[in-house]
């Protein structure tokens, strides 16, 4: 990550991103799963629809950023719900792009794709910086959001994908997206390549593997799945993601001078 010139104690005032350790991306990877989980939901327990499912957490999305980028200080809980609201609206969205719109998955995360770079450009060439390390104001944090919303949009589409175009299943394409996962982590490990690209590669990738995860919780037997029900999958995947945060260190991403 890019070298801040501030001290800790001037970043921690302002900062309001957790520092990225093992426990961040298992959160990360729950708060994915059930947002899988909980926009089908609605959209389909519910029988909603995708439209309506993508206004409902388009709304849920929008309060959720206001009350973040409001907040004074960094508040985990609060933190992760702004999380697990990208994943539903993403994959409410996702779903409408793909299926109600008829451009097909491929289609769909093509757009997403370029609408994921765009987002990053932007944030690059107004800022300098796309690091998260590098989030101290109020613009930073925007733009982080709004292209945390593209990934997680994009990784639904991903997922979908794999899992259904590929005809490798939700298990087929879970192993697949954990495997480029395990790469990215050693890359990491045993390469000097930009931290910062690594980073926003497995925020992706950790999306679609959340996506074919919860699939596979809540689909059919018939369908691959192991049929658990979207609302128990859904209540089980919160449940153990509180009790991560509470007991997972939530540090905010300190910087030395």
């Amino acid at each position: 990550m890019d070298q801040l010139s501030e001290s800790p104690t001037d970043f921690e005032a302002v900062g309001k991103v957790p520092e990225v350790t093992l426990g961040f991306w298992l959160i990360k990877i729950l708060a994915t799963t059930l947002g899988e989980t909980g926009g089908d939901a609605v959209t389909m327990s519910m029988n909603l629809g995708y439209l309506v499912g993508t206004g409902i957490f388009a709304a849920i999305f929008a309060a959720a950023v206001a009350a973040q980028l409001g907040a004074g200080r960094f508040h985990p809980f609060l933190y992760w719900f702004v999380i697990v609201a990208t994943t539903t609206v993403g994959t409410t969205l996702a779903d409408f792009v793909d299926r109600s719109l008829g451009i097909g998955y491929l289609g769909g995360s093509s757009l997403l794709a370029v609408l994921l770079v765009m987002s990053l450009l932007i944030w690059y060439r107004t800022l300098g910086t796309v690091s998260v390390a590098s989030i101290r104001s109020k613009q930073a944090e925007g733009f982080y959001w709004v292209t945390i919303m593209f990934s997680q949009t994009l990784g639904t589409a991903l997922g979908d994908w794999m899992a259904d175009s590929t005809g490798l299943g939700y298990r087929g394409g879970a192993l697949v997206f954990a495997a480029a996962l395990a790469v990215i982590a050693a890359l990491n490990r045993w390469t000097q390549l930009s931290r910062t690209a690594l980073f926003w590669a497995a925020f992706v990738l950790t999306r679609p593997l959340g996506a074919t995860v919860g699939d596979f919780l809540d689909k059919p037997i018939d369908h691959g799945g192991l049929a658990l029900g979207r609302y128990a999958a859904s209540a089980a995947l919160a449940t153990v993601m509180v009790l991560l945060i509470l007991l997972s260190p939530q540090r905010l991403k300190q910087r030395a001078a």
